[in-house]
């Protein structure tokens, strides 16, 4: 698959990326079940670059979940390697994988999993005070004031709309500056309109970041708005695009405020 330049350049305290940021060759998991052994995925290849987007689509029980598993190193594949970085990412230990989790991904959860008991600013800066980041606070502010929530930074989960709680975390998952970005169908437990606004900040953020984001979803207009498709089948790939040529370019980043995000 023929990978395109990322359409905006990462900042300047993100790293020059030369070669793929993800790499994924010949993956498959197998595990042992009451009838013997069942294939959960098979033969799975593509790489991915920074800045770029890739929708993961499938019915139920395709092997999304699982695929998303083994790139986030939660689990490790039966064969195949996964490259994060160039080096071996699906060979390291355990410990090491959460390692490079922690310091190269981000997640984006339907469920949003806000910590109930902390206000919003809390929240964002958590996942920055766990990493030792200098300004936790600072830094936490100015993301929020990206998603257009700088007036609800002491408001606590339970108060704010599910678009809102969506967009704290996406907060919090871009204030890590991660490299690479999961979200898990993201507007599942949206309503269109908040689902549309959540989507258009979620691919402002990653076009702006420099982030490559793997997007897991039902929805085939979601995943036509990514760079690149890939489409399970019980565990096989059946196919796999370049989806857009010349993506919409939405609104700065400066542009997105409390106004335009106000559900």
């Amino acid at each position: 698959m023929n990978k395109p330049s990322a359409s905006a350049a990462p900042p300047s305290d993100l790293p020059q990326q030369t070669a793929a940021l993800l790499e994924v060759s010949k993956l498959a998991k197998r595990v042992q079940g009451p009838e013997g052994e069942l294939t959960l995925l098979e033969d799975i290849d593509f790489t991915l670059s920074a800045g770029e987007s890739l929708a993961i689509t499938g019915p139920s029980g395709s092997g999304k979940t699982t695929l998303l598993g083994l790139l986030a190193g939660l689990d490790t594949p039966t064969s195949g390697v996964i490259r994060l970085n160039g080096s071996a990412f699906s060979s390291l230990s355990e410990d090491q994988r959460a390692g490079h989790r922690a310091t190269t991904c981000a997640f984006v959860f339907q469920e949003f999993h806000l910590v109930a008991d902390m206000n919003v600013l809390e929240n964002v800066m958590l996942p920055l005070e766990l990493a030792g980041r200098e300004k936790p606070a600072t830094i936490a502010k100015d993301w929020l004031e990206r998603v257009g929530l700088s007036h609800r930074v002491h408001h606590f989960p339970a108060t704010l709309s599910g678009g809102e709680q969506q967009r704290v975390a996406l907060a919090r998952a871009f204030a890590v500056q991660p490299r690479l970005l999961f979200a898990d169908e993201p507007t599942g437990s949206l309503d269109h309109a908040n689902g549309k606004r959540v989507i258009d900040l979620l691919f402002e953020l990653n076009q702006h970041s420099g982030a490559a984001l793997v997007l897991v979803t039902h929805d085939p207009q979601l995943a036509s708005r990514c760079q690149h498709h890939l489409e399970l089948h019980e565990g096989k790939m059946i196919h796999q695009t370049f989806a857009q040529e010349n993506p919409v370019k939405e609104p700065a980043l400066e542009e997105v405020t409390p106004q335009n995000y106000s559900s």
